[in-house]
Order: structure tokens, then C-alpha cells, then sequence
């Protein structure tokens, strides 16, 4: 089954909305266009139970093949397949519409320009040369930039634009026909400083230690694979409304290692104080100083594959690492199934297989 990382390259403007990967939200684009489109799964992932939210644009556009999308619903074994499907419907529905592009009548431009005027050109980011896209920046308290695209409808100010920003949480904006831009941008940044306390932890760990995961984070990223020592570290997961709160913690890395820091986190839990920062607890409950970025390097942590001797393959990190204390070597989990199934000596237990180190042979 196709995972997140296969549908962030296959639709890089479709972002998750959650960890538990049930909302999807961002803009499906053919035929040159962007169309604003929201997926919702059950907890069970099941897409036969999905609901499909979009743009009135794209449900006029689609509304005669409705039937389609609904058999491919139940056919397409995962969400990469489905949206795959429903980018060439879509393709084919964009082909066979006569008129392409609902025409904008000229209260739509005076509006517009008049809305822009009042919120002040210095808020703009980028404009289309159709008016029908824009995109407003601003800064927050603590200096960071930040973007939100705006996708107008013929009938705005009537009806609200869609809104895509770079969120930890969805951003829903309320709206009233009499209400312009300058509405949209107070909402947007009351929604910024609502999360300053979220980007401040994050802010904090980037800068003071060592993170090997994701390379370049997105604004609406809430993980952080941080280095902890040579092939140990620790996967954590902040909870954007509440960044002070004990984060969920994943040591990788071979079992005599993270052991005792699985047990220190466990022993220590209680010891979480939420008047200081994030990193300053992991210290405290780990009982550990993160490796300094003023000493060591990232290669220093940044170890490759022992099997295709590269850092990274199809995205991925090597995260699983022999337990042999005097090996430790690291390995991609694609390339040790791989390389286990090969042997005859391996053994597989439903989803887990057993086999010896391709580099020590433990």
C-alpha cells in the first residue's frame, strides 16, 4: 500500500491535515489548474468510506461523473491510486467542458481591487494575471514569514475563497458576503500567533540540535527525528495545540542503546514541567545533553546504508540499526527485508523477519 511520501511526490499540494493521516487537504491540479479539494477518511483508512470535499468549480465540473468516482472509491486499493484517477477524470472532464473558465463579471474586479487597496499591496505575495489567485504574506510576532494562497470563485465577495496555508491544524476562516480580504488576513494572523507557542518548540530544537528528519520541515510539520548519539535518536511528535505537553517519543536505533532511554523517559514522565520549554524537558527526563551543532557535524550522525551505501532512498533515512553493540551499523528497512529475504537462513513471522546482519553476520 502506497504511503504518504508516495502521494506528497505524486500531489505535493496535498498536505495531511493529522498524524493519523485521515485528512488530506491542498489543490488538485490539471489542465493548468489548481482545484481546492479536502479527502476525509474513516480511522480505519477504508476509502469506500471516504468523503470527498472540494471546490464548487470542481463539483460542477465533475457532477456527471459522480458514478465513476464512486466505483474507483471502492476499487482503488489506497489514496495514491484514487487520486491518480481522479486527476485523469478529471483531465478528461476539463476536456469535454465547453466553457473552461466561469467569466468574472466587473463588480468581481472592482471589488477585488478595492479589497486589495484597503489591506495595502505590501501584503501581497503574488497575483495571477486573471485575478483569480493570490497570495498574501506576513510576519509573526517572532519574525517568521508565512504564506496564504487565496483561490477566488466568480461570485467572491458572495462566497468565500479557498484558503491554503501551511498549517500544523486546519484553517477554516469565517465568512460573510460582506466581508473582504482584510477579514481573511486578521483571521490568518490570529491563526499565527495561536501557534507560536507550537513553531517556538520546533524553532528551538532545530536550532540547537541535530535533526535528521525531515531535512527542510514544512511549516505544518509537527515531527522531529533528532540525534541523540552514533545510529540512536529520537522520533518526536509535538501536538500543535498544545506544544508544551509531553510529545510522543520513538527511540530508533539498536536495543542496548535505546533501552535505557526508553526507561528514563517512562521513569521520568512525571517529572514534565510545562512552564519550560519542550527541549529542556526531553533533557531533563532523558537525562541527557543533545550533541551540540557547534561541535559535532551531522555526518557525524548522518550515517549511509550499509547495504546500498547511500543516506537516502526514496526519501527514507537508514532507521534500523544491528543490536550488536560493536556493529550498530544502519540500514534502510527496504534494503534489510530485501537483503534477509535472500537468505535461507531467515525466518518470517507474519510481518517481521529474522535474520542475521548483512555486516556482521550477528
Amino acid at each position: 500500500m502506497a504511503g504518504p511520501r508516495a502521494l506528497l511526490r505524486q500531489f505535493p499540494l496535498l498536505l495531511p491535515q493529522n498524524r493519523r493521516g485521515t485528512a488530506y487537504e491542498g489543490f488538485l491540479t490539471a489542465q493548468g489548474r489548481d482545484f481546492h479539494i479536502r479527502v476525509l477518511l474513516p480511522e480505519d483508512l477504508q476509502l469506500k468510506n471516504a468523503r470527498i470535499e472540494c471546490s464548487w468549480s470542481l463539483k460542477k465540473i465533475l457532477h456527471r461523473y459522480q458514478h465513476i468516482l464512486k466505483q474507483r472509491l471502492h476499487s482503488c486499493p489506497d489514496l495514491v491510486s484514487f487520486m491518480v484517477e481522479l486527476r485523469t477524470v478529471l483531465e478528461i472532464a476539463l476536456k469535454n467542458t465547453a466553457d473552461l473558465h466561469v467569466p468574472r463579471p466587473p463588480e468581481y474586479y472592482s471589488c477585488l481591487v478595492r479589497d486589495l487597496e484597503t489591506l495595502g499591496w505590501n501584503k501581497v505575495a503574488y497575483v495571477d494575471t486573471g485575478l483569480t489567485t493570490l497570495k498574501l504574506k506576513a510576519e509573526d510576532s517572532r519574525g517568521r514569514q508565512h504564506l496564504i494562497t487565496l483561490k477566488l470563485n466568480a461570485k467572491y465577495p458572495t462566497e468565500a475563497p479557498d484558503c491554503l496555508v501551511d498549517f500544523p491544524v486546519q484553517f477554516a476562516i469565517s465568512w460573510m458576503p460582506q466581508n473582504s480580504l482584510l477579514d481573511i488576513y486578521k483571521q490568518f494572523l490570529a491563526a499565527l500567533e495561536s501557534l507560536r507557542g507550537f513553531w517556538d518548540a520546533l524553532d528551538e530544537i532545530d536550532g540547537k540540535t541535530w535533526v535528521l528528519e525531515p531535512e527542510n520541515p514544512p511549516q505544518s510539520a509537527t515531527a522531529r527525528r533528532i540525534a541523540i548519539g552514533n545510529n540512536v535518536s529520537v522520533n518526536v511528535e509535538v501536538d500543535p495545540r498544545h506544544p508544551n505537553m509531553l510529545p510522543e517519543c520513538y527511540f530508533l536505533g539498536a536495543d542496548h542503546a535505546v533501552a535505557p532511554l526508553r526507561a528514563k523517559l517512562n521513569n521520568n514522565m512525571h517529572l514534565w514541567d510545562p512552564e519550560i520549554s519542550l527541549l529542556q524537558n526531553l533533557k531533563d527526563l532523558l537525562e541527557i545533553d543533545f550533541p551540540s551543532r557547534a561541535v559535532l557535524e551531522k555526518s557525524d550522525f548522518a550515517k549511509d546504508c550499509g547495504i546500498c551505501y547511500a543516506y537516502r532512498l526514496d526519501g527514507a533515512t537508514p532507521d534500523h540499526v544491528c543490536d550488536e553493540p560493536r556493529c550498530g551499523q544502519p540500514f534502510h528497512q527496504a534494503c534489510l527485508y530485501e537483503w534477509l529475504q535472500g537468505l535461507p537462513t531467515s525466518r518470517q513471522s507474519f510481518n517481521v523477519i529474522f535474520g542475521e546482519c548483512p555486516y556482521c553476520n550477528k
